[in-house]
């Protein structure tokens, strides 16, 4: 049904990357998400009064909620998909993150009341009334629940939405809540033992899981958490296939929300070649990165000295000699300052965040080996913390 509406409704569906194209997705899912859990709900509120089964109600109720965080959802993606104004120079993006928290949240308080009603009907039980349609209700309710969970997985992927992948953690809850309530009204019907309230409190159980699970999953990028591996590596390997970059460094990734990503980064290039040719070179690598990553890129030039073999050559010998170190540990921006009694060695060393020395100590330590192995040579460190 998905992939039948968004050939329908959404232009160029399959440019994921695309902020208009996601913004359309967004709406959709949200939309559809919306019916299929009211539906849900109307079918499971009538069968839990008609049977007085608290634990229908309640997945009821978990179904309203659900139709109420695929609305938060659609909002987000709407609302992301503004285009930036004077306030909002980078965009919207991170309502999207916003919304994902928002859905985690009312996730979480559907599940204490949820908890709340269930011990209440463990303390005093009540008779309940079933019927051939009450089991078929919660049937088609699992059936629905992992169709939803499917959908939702598989497009969040695609396009990269922690809402979407949220839902899908969350109609996943579902289904297993679903079943055990099932398997209760079954337990009941056959061997009249009454497990309402206990069934509806794993409910519960699992709502909570899924809502602390997906806000921790939204709270990441709200926060500012690393960028994925292949994305750097992807965005390094096409900055270096350009020839006058010899090396890449102090890469840094801003996240705005989904499709609305800042880089900076350091390229190393040759100090002899015409500034002015480097200038169009780089801007030319800006310009690929933005068309094939569909962000914005900042890159500063570092000349060094690739045409003095002494120089690149110490320079891999300090490369080595810190790797020795430490292999987490890598240096840039190398050269050489000569004077009459001694000669500064001048580099960046990137150390890992939570790295287990500090920031004087890792310094000292590898000025003391450089000056161990040349007496006259001094290294003048600067020590930079790696965000990638």
């Amino acid at each position: 049904m998905v992939t039948l509406l968004s050939h329908l409704f959404i232009k160029d569906y399959q440019e994921y990357s695309n902020p208009v194209v996601r913004r359309a997705y967004g709406v959709l899912m949200g939309a559809i998400g919306i019916a299929l859990n009211i539906v849900l709900f109307i079918g499971k509120y009538l069968a839990g009064f008609f049977s007085g089964s608290v634990s229908i109600m309640a997945d009821a109720f978990n179904n309203l909620s659900d139709a109420g965080s695929s609305f938060i959802t659609m909002l987000g993606f709407h609302l992301a998909g503004k285009e930036p104004d004077p306030q909002h120079p980078f965009g919207h993006g991170r309502i999207e993150y916003v919304s994902g928290l928002a859905v985690s949240v009312l996730i979480i308080v559907m599940g204490v009341e949820v908890f709340k009603t269930s011990i209440q009907k463990i303390l005093h039980p009540e008779q309940m009334e079933l019927s051939v349609l009450t089991i078929i209700i919660l049937f088609v309710s699992i059936a629905v629940k992992v169709y939803m969970s499917f959908y939702n997985r598989i497009y969040g992927n695609k396009l990269d939405s922690s809402a979407m992948k949220a839902t899908a953690t969350d109609s996943l809850s579902d289904c297993i809540s679903t079943a055990v309530v099932l398997l209760s009204m079954l337990v009941y019907q056959f061997l009249h033992v009454n497990l309402d309230g206990w069934s509806g409190l794993v409910v519960a159980i699992f709502i909570l899981i899924a809502g602390i699970n997906s806000a921790r999953d939204t709270l990441s990028p709200l926060l500012g958490e690393a960028p994925d591996e292949e994305f750097v590596k992807e965005i390094e390997k096409t900055v270096m296939e350009h020839p006058d970059v010899v090396g890449v460094h102090d890469m840094v990734v801003h996240n705005y929300g989904p499709g609305r990503m800042m880089i900076s980064l350091h390229a190393e290039v040759p100090g002899n070649i015409d500034v002015y040719e480097l200038h169009d070179s780089i801007d030319l690598i800006e310009l690929q990165i933005k068309q094939k990553f569909h962000c914005e890129a900042v890159i500063h030039m570092d000349p060094i000295a690739t045409d003095n073999e002494l120089v690149m050559g110490l320079r891999q010998e300090i490369v080595e000699l810190v790797r020795q170190y430490d292999e987490e540990l890598t240096i840039h921006d190398f050269r050489m300052v000569a004077g009459p009694t001694h000669t500064n060695l001048i580099f960046d060393v990137v150390v890992p965040q939570g790295y287990k020395k500090s920031d004087d100590e890792i310094s000292n330590e590898i000025a003391k080996k450089i000056n161990q192995k040349w007496c006259n040579y001094f290294a003048v460190i600067k020590m930079e913390k790696r965000y990638i």
